[in-house]
Parts: C-alpha cells; sequence; structure tokens
C-alpha cells in the first residue's frame, strides 16, 4: 500500500498536480462525501420540482373548468342583479308619477272644493240679504213719506230711524254697498228701466231717477235698481190746416 501512494505521489509530481488535489484523491475525505450527499440533494429537489409540476399540469384543466364555471355563475348573478334593479328604478319611476298625479289631482280637488265651499258661503249670503232688502225699502219710503209734527211723533220717528241705521250698518258690516245711479248712463248689468220720460235736459239713455235702490255685494250686482230713464223729447205735430177757410180763399 505504501508502495502504490509513492507511485502516486510521484506521478502527481510528474504531472504537476497540486499537493492537496492529491490527498483529496488519496483518501475518503468529509468534502467527497459532501458533493456526494449534495449532489443527492439537488437530484432529489429537481424530482420534487418535476413532480409537483406534473401534479399542477394534472390539476390545472380541472383549476379551468371550475374557474370559468365560478366565472359563469357570477356573471349570471350580475345580470339578475342588473336586472332586478332596472326592474325597481322603473318600479319607483312607476310610483313617483302615480304620486305626482295624486298629490296634482288632490291640489285641485282642494281649489275646487274651496271654491265651491266659498260660492256657496256667498250664494247663502246673497239669498238671506236679499230676503232682508225689502225690509230697508219699507223703512227709506216711511222715512221719506212720514213727516212727525209732534213730540210723540218726532220720538217714534228717531226710534224706527234707529233701527233702520243699525240694520243698515250690519248689511255694510257683509259687504252690502248701494248704488247711485242717478245722472249716470244706463247700464242694463246694473239697471232695470221701468220709466223713460222725454226730455231735453239731459242726454238719451241718462237715468234721471233711482225708483227703487240696487245694492252690491262685494263687486257682484245683488240687486238691480230700478231706473226712470231720460228719451228723447219729441217734436209736437204741427195743427192742420183748415179746409173751409182754404175754400173760400
Amino acid at each position: 500500500m505504501m508502495d502504490e501512494n509513492k507511485q502516486i505521489n510521484n506521478t502527481s509530481q510528474q504531472l504537476g498536480e497540486p499537493t492537496e488535489v492529491k490527498q483529496a484523491m488519496k483518501s475518503d475525505s468529509p468534502a467527497q462525501i459532501n458533493f456526494n450527499e449534495s449532489g443527492s440533494e439537488v437530484t432529489e429537489q429537481v424530482a420534487a420540482q418535476t413532480n409537483v409540476s406534473g401534479e399542477a399540469a394534472n390539476l390545472n384543466p380541472e383549476n379551468s373548468v371550475s374557474a370559468t364555471e365560478k366565472t359563469g355563475v357570477e356573471t349570471a348573478a350580475l345580470a339578475e342583479l342588473t336586472q332586478q334593479i332596472e326592474s325597481l328604478k322603473t318600479q319607483l319611476e312607476e310610483r313617483s308619477t302615480q304620486y305626482m298625479r295624486i298629490a296634482a289631482d288632490f291640489e285641485n280637488y282642494r281649489k275646487r272644493t274651496s271654491k265651491e265651499k266659498e260660492e256657496l258661503e256667498t250664494q247663502i249670503k246673497r239669498n238671506t240679504i236679499l230676503e232682508l232688502l225689502p225690509v230697508v225699502d219699507n223703512f227709506e219710503r216711511a222715512r221719506s213719506h212720514l213727516k212727525p209734527q209732534s213730540d210723540g211723533e218726532m220720538t217714534m220717528h228717531k226710534s224706527y230711524q234707529g233701527v233702520y241705521k243699525q240694520l243698515v250698518d250690519s248689511l255694510k258690516r257683509l259687504g252690502v254697498s248701494p248704488m247711485r245711479p242717478e245722472g249716470q248712463e244706463f247700464d242694463p248689468n246694473l239697471h232695470e228701466a221701468v220709466m223713460r220720460e222725454p226730455t231735453d235736459e239731459h242726454p238719451e239713455g241718462t237715468v234721471l231717477e233711482e225708483l227703487v235702490r240696487g245694492y252690491y255685494l262685494g263687486e257682484r250686482v245683488l240687486r238691480h235698481a230700478m231706473v226712470k230713464v231720460a228719451a228723447p223729447k219729441e217734436d209736437s205735430p204741427a195743427a192742420p190746416e183748415d179746409q173751409s177757410s182754404q175754400a173760400f180763399s
């Protein structure tokens, strides 16, 4: 054995190899063992990666199918949700339109009923006041015709005139006001002509006298005034000539 080592050393020296390499070649050193072990580990890692790649290659088709199915399900669910949202939007618009129509109809109904209520109240007030106007007319006739002569008659006159004044004030508070048509032009919307008087002192159609007083209720006519209206004065016809005198002429 010693002779072989010597021969190896001699050969190494002749070839010019380093002593460390020779020693490594001569003996079974730990480095050589580590190198073998490292080679084994690398081989095992490569084999493991190959196995993993193979398994991954085997699993990829299934994963692809599962991912495709999942994507299809999500797309269908998204489409369904989108359709539901659009349907809800449509329903909301319909409900909003219906609400606006109902609100407009209710507002029109409120205005119409309010106007009808006002007209009804005005009509009731008008009918009630019309029943009281003849009483006012009688008070005015009595005031114009009665001429108290004694103290007792004057006291009675003042008492009923007080009642008349109280009645007139009440009518004023209700919105009643009298017409003053004398001297105005006849208006068929306000006046009712019951007499015509030929005259040349006033233009034709002028109201000469108010026979029965007319009244307003607010801005509306409560009762037309009965008036006497001026008419054109007719010329007197010419006297006929005496035919007998013409015969003797």
